[in-house]
């Protein structure tokens, strides 16, 4: 009897020995399986657009080139406005009387709620203080205007007589308010060979009327200082030597 009751626990252990063994290959089998599905199960995580960004957003690149940007021209110190100059009118906390537009030929540009008003001649400093006082007056209460230059309006002068390309130039971008003359000469192609440096003229219409000079340039050096400034409009006549 004893020996009987042993084998039956000796039998009974190994049965319940070979059951556990069988449950920990499948535990195994099941750890095994959800490790090989884990870096699939991750990728579907990390895919873009899909967790890293939140529902409705973009940045794609069209998105982005939508955005608006704000390109100034860069003016000197103390530049005068003139006719055909493109500027931009900013009311700080006021998006809806944000204007950008060009001067028109009498010197004047469109506000929002004040109209045609003239700009020509003032600098930007000047124009911004003339639009701060207009909408303080009637429209807002300490009102902030800013003013910038976004692009030049064409500025020429005209240069004749003994040069190798005589005609009409545009003003440099870098120079709107004029040119040292030697360099009005250089964009004309320069001198001829029978050209009278020291016989130049330069006519300027002005608000008084019509200015002639008379200069030798001679008596100039290229990038030394000292010499003739071309203002736009000029027209410069090159004379020819009598020799």
């Amino acid at each position: 009897m004893i020996i009987r009751w042993a084998f039956g626990r000796r039998s009974g252990f190994s049965r319940d020995l070979n059951r556990l063994r069988a449950g920990t290959r499948g535990g195994w089998l099941a750890i095994a399986l959800a490790l090989s599905l884990l870096p699939e199960l991750l990728l579907a995580q990390i895919m873009p657009g899909t967790a890293s960004r939140p529902a409705g957003s973009s940045t794609s690149p069209a998105a982005v080139s939508a955005a608006p940007s704000s390109i100034s021209a860069s003016a000197p110190a103390g530049y005068i406005l003139s006719a055909n100059d493109q500027v931009s009118v900013e009311v700080f906390g006021e998006d809806d009387l944000r204007t950008n537009g060009r001067l028109n030929p009498e010197g004047n540009l469109s506000v929002p709620l004040l109209g045609s008003i003239h700009l020509a001649g003032l600098t930007l400093t000047q124009a911004a203080s003339k639009l701060t006082d207009l909408y303080g007056r009637d429209y807002l209460v300490n009102p902030r205007v800013n003013v910038m230059l976004l692009s030049y309006a064409k500025r020429r002068f005209s240069i004749l007589g003994q040069v190798n390309r005589p005609g009409s130039y545009e003003m440099p971008e870098s120079s709107p308010g004029g040119i040292d003359l030697l360099e009005a000469v250089a964009l004309a192609g320069g001198y001829t060979r029978i050209a009278a440096p020291e016989r130049i003229t330069v006519r300027r219409h002005n608000g008084s009327g019509d200015q002639v000079f008379k200069v030798n340039a001679k008596r100039f050096t290229k990038g030394s200082g000292g010499g003739f400034l071309v203002e736009p409009g000029d027209t410069i006549t090159v004379g020819e030597s009598i020799f």
